[in-house]
């Protein structure tokens, strides 16, 4: 083929949940292999303007907006030496724009380099009836089974939208994403996908990518996954992204880990305005969460804001899990708090 197709994705200004956006480059072959693309990084390939009047970033009168190369892998529906290109908004003059989150993030990664911070993002999702909107499993009139049987379970009258979810998984192994695993969850249609442990850049660029090709998938299979936190009101779990971190303290001793999680307890409100939107129909203190306005951790307690591992409590060593962020929060925001509020108490 004499041709690569880039697909050029990125986050767009919808308030108070960003959507992603994407749109179609060709390159002939050669302009790739010249700009050593896959050598030298996102940053060697081109950058392109787009209409930001459309994606709520600019007015009418002043619409053009630049995207930026941060990140790319292959492209695993495409296939071939096709690309899928993940990029930061800028202004016109080059400046980071207003929704550009991961700036910010970039120089806290890098202030607090030294820390060695490590992420794993366990990203929920509820896969949604594209017609009526419901999660697939929910019968057309009333409800389902109550929870119990469809965590991690087998079985056709327990599980809904197995074939979509190993699709999407296989589809991060061909990207080239740092994906770990998957899972079914508690409530019927809900299922899990892990990114990490990797840095706070990369698991939060390759996290915006899988959730592009889940959301392509979901076109495939007539399905539309959703990141609301509480998808179906009343007694049915929630839609988190619990936020696995360590330092490399952390790694090596315990009590770092409980220096950590008190740093945490000090900076509560200002990680719960940024974790994502309508998190309080979540964070209620039932349904394996705390409540929004309290703070707590513990050894093994899903019902805590914090829950260290039992395995790192026999360890002494490890890492923490942040269960207050919802499915539908940004990486670069969460990460940038977490590596800023832990590092800063801790010792170089």
């Amino acid at each position: 083929m004499s041709n690569v197709i880039a697909e050029y994705i990125w986050i767009d200004g919808t308030s108070p949940t960003s959507q992603l956006r994407s749109k179609t480059k060709i390159f002939k072959k050669e302009e790739i292999l010249t700009m050593g693309t896959v050598t030298m990084g996102a940053d060697s390939l081109a950058i392109w303007g787009f209409d930001g009047s459309s994606t709520n970033q600019a007015e009418g009168s002043s619409s053009d907006c630049v995207l930026n190369p941060v990140f790319i892998c292959s492209d695993p529906i495409r296939g071939g030496d096709n690309i899928l290109v993940l990029c930061e908004v800028l202004n016109a003059d080059m400046t980071p724009h207003s929704t550009n989150t991961r700036k910010a993030a970039e120089l806290m990664s890098e202030k607090y380099k030294t820390h060695e911070g490590w992420f794993g993002i366990e990203q929920e999702y509820t896969m949604l009836d594209s017609i009526t909107n419901q999660p697939i499993g929910f019968p057309e009139e009333g409800f389902p089974e109550s929870q119990g049987p469809y965590y991690c379970s087998v079985g056709a009258s327990w599980i809904f939208g197995r074939e979509m979810a190993e699709e999407h998984m296989e589809l991060c192994l061909d990207a080239g994403l740092a994906i770990s695993g998957i899972n079914a969850e508690v409530m019927p249609g809900q299922w899990e996908f892990q990114i990490g442990p990797v840095s706070a850049l990369e698991v939060s660029d390759h996290l915006w990518i899988a959730r592009w090709l889940l959301f392509r998938v979901g076109e495939m299979h007539g399905i539309h996954p959703s990141l609301d936190p509480k998808p179906v009101p009343g007694d049915w779990n929630g839609a988190g992204a619990h936020t696995n971190f360590s330092t490399r303290t952390m790694r090596e001793n315990y009590q770092s880990i409980i220096d950590g999680c008190e740093a945490l307890s000090k900076t509560h409100d200002l990680h719960i305005k940024n974790y994502g939107d309508g998190n309080e129909r979540r964070l209620t203190g039932l349904h394996e969460t705390q409540s929004i306005d309290q703070f707590s951790y513990g050894a093994s307690d899903r019902g805590a804001s914090i829950r260290i591992p039992w395995q790192v409590e026999k360890d002494q060593k490890g890492y923490l899990e942040d269960r207050r962020p919802s499915a539908n929060m940004d990486p670069y925001t969460v990460t940038k708090l977490i590596l800023d509020t832990i590092c800063s108490n801790e010792p170089q």
